[in-house]
Formats: C-alpha cells, structure tokens, sequence
C-alpha cells in the first residue's frame, strides 16, 4: 500500500505540491533514515536504554516513540527539548531523502496526551467562538500544535481557523462563519 505526500523539492518536470505515490521501500528508507538520525542524537544523553517503535500516524505522518527509563530529560520543560528533537531529525530527515515527510517524535505517549488536550482546547474555543460569534485568539503555538488545532477543526462547519502572528507568537484564530 503506497501513501500520498505533497513533495516540495523542484526539479525538471516536477512542480511543487503534487502529490507522489511512496512505495513501501521509500517509506522504510524514510523510517531508517529518521531512526538513525534519532539514535545518533540520543547517544548525547544519558538516558540508558531505549527502544524506537514506529507507526502511521492519522494523518499520514511516521511517528516515532521513544521508551526507555527516565525519559525526561528528553521532553524538558514544557517539551522544548522534544521539540527541538523532533525538529533535528525531521531536518536530518529531509536533507537526507531529499523531500519533506512528516516524522514526529515522541516520548511515551507524551504527544498523544498534549494532542488530546489540544483537541479539547480547539473544540471548546469553537464552541465558544461559534456562541459568542466572536474570534477567539490560542495561545502562541508551535508549528505542530497550530496543525492539530487545524486539523482538530477542518470540518467544523461553524468555524474557520486561521495561524497569525511571527516567529514564537505566531497562534490559532478561530473566527465564526
């Protein structure tokens, strides 16, 4: 079973944002190169032991997650640390295959959990936005939790979202129809 990305490298006779057709192999090139990257950037810590599981993600992504003992370090304070890990090996990843897939790192689930509040925080700031007919403004976000928030909302009919702001405060509007 092949899956559908948008590749964004430019080269003769391609065209930015078509989708390409990914064979099985280029998914299990993708997932060791992401793999290696991870291992690489982990002997930096000292967090013993640990084991990588990967998996599709809803959305098409490859997830990678980490467990091990005493991971925290990995997360940091509020998941800066992850990340920042989540960003060197999707950067490594890139430069390595030569086009943008989706790779998120994790640790124990701990992605899983903010994804599930996040969803929560998006679905009540629609229904508050929806009630109050009002723009309701998210906290400053990173990249991936903005693209929960859309994706948590895409097919809310009462509310559109939209990602304002620069840099670090760049945020989620979501603004009633």
């Amino acid at each position: 079973m092949a899956d559908e990305i948008i590749e964004e490298k430019q080269g003769a006779g391609e065209t930015v944002g078509e989708p390409v057709e990914l064979t099985d192999e280029e998914l299990d090139r993708i997932a060791d190169t992401a793999i290696a990257a991870l291992q690489d950037i982990l002997k930096y810590f000292n967090v013993g032991e640990v084991t990588i599981d990967e998996y599709e993600g809803d959305e098409g992504e490859l997830i990678l997650d980490i467990t091990g003992d005493d991971l925290a370090v990995l997360i940091g304070r509020h998941g800066k640390t992850l990340d920042a890990l989540q960003f060197l090996v999707s950067a490594i990843t890139v430069r390595t295959i030569g086009y943008r897939y989706p790779v998120v790192v994790d640790i124990e689930g701990y992605k899983g959990r903010q994804r599930q509040k996040l969803e929560s925080i998006a679905r009540s700031s629609a229904n508050r936005a929806a009630s109050q007919n009002r723009s309701i403004k998210l906290r400053p976000m990173t990249p991936y939790e903005r693209r929960i928030v859309h994706i948590t909302l895409r097919d809310d009919d009462r509310v559109e979202t939209a990602s304002e702001g620069e840099g670090s405060a760049r945020h989620v509007v979501i603004l009633p129809r």
